[in-house]
């Protein structure tokens, strides 16, 4: 049985390797980040761009605990990252709770897949939080613009967005 080749990018030759991977230590850098972000006087420092996304898992009802760089945009916050297994959990609609500092917001999560939704989104979050863009493989053009090949690269190895509408 041969492999096939992924499809060729239709925006070019991107300019990173892809996505960062898991590393064995982001277990301890989640926990940490969690940490800080409880601190009230520390959230507010660190938390300008990060929280805590609260995820119930769909069968085992537990919940789960994600830190997560956000953009704001258009009245909602846009979340990029890989399809992590966590991610599964927010399917349909569903409704979760994000801390960032203060008391929990509720709001419905919408994750999106499809290439033009997440390469139009990832680009915003690209604009706004450069070093997100760095962890999911997204370089920018001489002009300054998040590379869409590289977003595109991102999409095609698992890359979404999860838009969060509050409630």
């Amino acid at each position: 049985m041969s492999e096939s080749a992924p499809p060729e990018n239709p925006y070019g030759t991107p300019t990173t390797t892809g996505p960062e991977p898991i590393r064995s230590y982001q277990g301890r850098v989640n926990t940490f980040v969690r940490s800080l972000l409880k601190v009230p006087i520390l959230s507010g420092i660190v938390g300008k761009s990060l929280a805590t996304l609260h995820v119930v898992g769909r069968k085992s009802g537990a919940v789960y605990d994600v830190p997560v760089a956000y953009t704001k945009h258009n009245g909602t916050l846009l979340i990029g990252t890989a399809l992590r297994p966590w991610v599964k959990n927010l399917q349909g609609g569903t409704e979760v709770t994000l801390s960032r500092g203060a008391a929990p917001e509720t709001f419905t999560a919408t994750v999106h897949t499809d290439e033009q939704r997440v390469i139009e989104l990832f680009a915003v979050i690209a604009r706004d939080n450069k070093q997100n863009a760095k962890f999911n493989g997204i370089g920018y053009q001489a002009d300054g613009e998040p590379s869409k090949a590289d977003i595109y690269q991102t999409w095609q190895k698992g890359g979404v967005v999860i838009e969060l509408t509050p409630r």
